[in-house]
């Protein structure tokens, strides 16, 4: 059996989950695998050096899978900013039929994918940059709470809040941030969310192109092993607990410290260093708080359909059994 959502119509899925972008990670081993399970898998478009890389590695992906995919597009803030336009015109021109957007003023582009028919999830952490993202056009959010890998945003405010404010508001959603398994994904369609985002639980898969060791780090690591960085420079991250990260904190306590500090420590490449070659001491590797609910390596198939059958089994059972019990109460 399967959930159907309105982020399942929308996308054209069978399951209501999907993979997030995620920096060297999101390539088409994962996403294809994602996607054949009945996900959404996404590639990451920046983790391709150069737009025809990006093109090479859509088709890559279309070699692995038929089912749909998506790629993400993450705009920052930047003094030499990658060429957006011509990653979004790759994305365009390859019949990509999905984008998750996600960063800095993406109008733009939102704009541009729109009139070419493209699906557009765009992911934010506030109701207010949620609803500025539906009227510049986007199809569906993804809502990021506090306590996601990556960039949480300003305000701290956790999924159980975040996602029904968001959800009273906005017309499709997704909940991200803090999920994992099926009780997440059941707590979050009852919050109101559509279906879930998971980035972290997806990178302990056995296709996720990151070597052992990091997946080995999430499983043993818990709840309470993740370090919030870049909080004095108003740019918050959530990254795993590690000695790079404590060293990220601790200079950041510096009563003068400023980013150039830090800057050697957290470059984009170093953690990609330690992604690929396992080396915990290379670099950042960026997870969030689900850590603690993730216990082994499975395939993503392996994944999803645990996911789904449980989610299943709780709604019709031990949901089913309470509601029952209240009526027989009543009667």
């Amino acid at each position: 059996m399967a959930l159907r959502t309105r982020i399942t119509e929308l996308l054209g899925i069978e399951h209501p989950i999907v993979q997030g972008g995620m920096m060297w990670v999101g390539r088409a081993e994962l996403a294809a695998a994602v996607s054949n399970a009945g996900g959404l898998g996404i590639l990451t478009a920046l983790s391709q050096p150069t737009p025809d890389d990006l093109r090479r590695e859509i088709d890559r992906c279309r070699t692995m899978t038929d089912k749909p995919f998506g790629v993400n597009l993450t705009i920052l803030p930047s003094v030499s900013p990658p060429p957006y336009a011509e990653y979004r015109r790759v994305i365009i021109e390859s019949g990509v039929t999905i984008v998750e957007t996600a960063g800095h003023k993406p109008q733009e582009h939102v704009e541009e994918f729109k009139a070419h028919g493209v699906i557009v999830i765009h992911k934010c952490t506030a109701v207010r940059h949620a609803l500025s993202a539906e009227r510049m056009g986007v199809d569906a959010i993804s809502i990021d709470g506090f306590e996601c890998a990556g960039h949480p945003g300003e305000d701290d405010i956790p999924g159980l809040i975040l996602i029904p404010a968001a959800a009273d508001r906005v017309k499709v959603m997704l909940a991200s941030g803090g999920f994992g398994d099926a009780r997440g994904l059941v707590a979050a369609l009852a919050l109101g969310a559509d279906g879930i985002n998971m980035g972290t639980r997806f990178c302990a898969t056995i296709e996720a192109p990151i070597h052992d060791a990091v997946k080995q780090l999430i499983v043993s690591n818990d709840e309470r092993a993740t370090n919030l960085i870049f909080r004095r420079f108003h740019n918050t991250g959530r990254v795993a607990k590690t000695s790079v990260s404590d060293d990220v904190v601790a200079i950041s306590k510096w009563p003068d410290a400023v980013f150039e500090d830090i800057r050697p420590l957290v470059s984009g490449a170093k953690g990609r260093t330690a992604l690929e070659t396992g080396d915990l001491d290379a670099g950042l590797i960026w997870a969030g708080q689900i850590q603690g609910l993730i216990h082994d390596v499975p395939t993503c198939a392996d994944l999803i359909g645990r996911i789904v059958s449980e989610a299943e089994a709780l709604i019709g059972g031990r949901l089913a059994e309470l509601m029952a019990r209240t009526l027989e109460k009543a009667a």
